[in-house]
């Protein structure tokens, strides 16, 4: 289902927060919450989808917890009885320190990505079209709560490969439980910044060769998403990440040749290409894709469709100097999201409270930033 609108953000909410959503939610609706987790005492906050201010029947209880190590409770609240919970025992805020988590509304489930990175996916257990409330409490302080329309999935590449538990045998208690010993989150996957997706744009908007910065760059964590549909009789296309005049990683898959090539270009001289995979051939003609492309300290993973497909190891070392994308070739373009600036305490009227994705000029050679 379409939306036909955009609710306004929640600007510097007082915590605890409770909140509707006009229309309730939707299959599509992103719900974006950026905030500072305080240094405090209390060891919890959570955020609550709920279908009205009561807290009787909670939709999605999202709890982060920073009890011996820290780790991440999903349940659902239902005539005031708490069902199997599911813990993710990783931590992926820090106190102290600012935060954005994504909520995707999708038919099966909520999609949650923390930080611009997949975290988490919480199947519904009671109809989310009911829900038209969110409720914040514990130890946090709120710069925003935005809604945005979206049209893409948020999957789970398979180069993140940590789980949730398996869910508790009996109810979970809101309180007075002791948790089971968390694991670690890598330090090196938090980003620099938070992040706010930007605004879909539909397919027509995109002209190919489609060109556009990066703003800041990447570094370690930050991810790029294109997606799209390769055409009929598609011989090749290509991704490049540029530094300047360079192609730090040009990423090409070659349908007559029924694989991915990968090099890197540095003035003007190709390197030696990579083209082994560990499967069949990822892409398709004539269907859609999803191309996850996050960079790490040492290399870019590659996932497509969900499925972990490669790693291409760093042949220009200056990360941040990596800071423009184009995409060219034999697809449709649908989708392309690098992780824009973070969400700031103004104005909701004024631009840098509203990351938005402009459409790209139809010139053939078209450059639009990200900003």
């Amino acid at each position: 289902m379409a939306l036909n609108y955009t609710q306004d953000p929640y600007m510097n909410p007082e915590v605890p927060f409770s909140g509707s959503i006009i229309g309730g939610l939707q299959d599509g609706l992103q719900i974006i919450i950026n905030g500072t987790v305080l240094i405090s005492n209390e060891t919890r906050f959570s955020v609550n989808f709920q279908p009205s201010p009561s807290e009787n029947d909670i939709a999605f209880h999202f709890n982060p917890r920073f009890e011996e190590g820290g780790y991440v409770v999903c349940n659902t609240r239902q005539n005031r009885s708490w069902g199997p919970e599911e813990r993710k025992m990783l931590m992926p805020f820090q106190k102290g320190m600012p935060f954005q988590i994504c909520f995707l509304v999708q038919s099966a489930n909520f999609q949650v990505m923390v930080n611009g990175s997949y975290f988490v996916q919480y199947a519904h257990r009671m109809p989310f079209h009911c829900v038209n409330t969110i409720s914040i409490a514990g130890a946090v302080q709120l710069s925003c709560i935005r809604f945005q329309n979206s049209r893409v999935n948020l999957v789970q590449p398979v180069f993140s490969t940590h789980q949730f538990s398996k869910p508790a045998c009996s109810p979970n208690k809101p309180k007075g439980r002791r948790p089971k010993p968390p694991g670690i989150w890598p330090a090196d996957l938090i980003p620099i910044n938070p992040v706010i997706p930007p605004t879909v744009y539909p397919s027509p908007a995109y002209s190919l060769p489609y060109f556009t910065n990066i703003p800041g760059g990447l570094f370690p964590s930050k991810s790029i998403i294109v997606s799209g549909t390769v055409l009929p009789n598609a011989q090749r296309f290509h991704v490049n990440l540029r530094s300047g005049n360079n192609i730090a990683f040009h990423l090409n898959p070659r349908f007559n040749e029924n694989t991915v090539v990968r090099n890197t270009q540095i003035n003007n001289s190709w390197g030696s290409e990579e083209r082994s995979l560990p499967g069949k051939m990822p892409f398709i003609r004539d269907q859609s894709f999803l191309l996850w492309i996050m960079c790490d300290d040492q290399c870019f993973k590659v996932a497509v469709n969900a499925q972990h497909q490669l790693e291409y190891r760093h042949r220009l070392k200056n990360l941040l100097a990596i800071n423009s994308l184009e995409v060219a070739g034999d697809i449709k373009l649908t989708h392309v999201q690098p992780n824009p600036s973070p969400c700031t305490n103004t104005s909701p009227l004024r631009k840098s409270t509203q990351v938005t994705l402009s459409p790209p000029n139809r010139n053939k050679h078209a450059c639009c930033s990200l900003e």
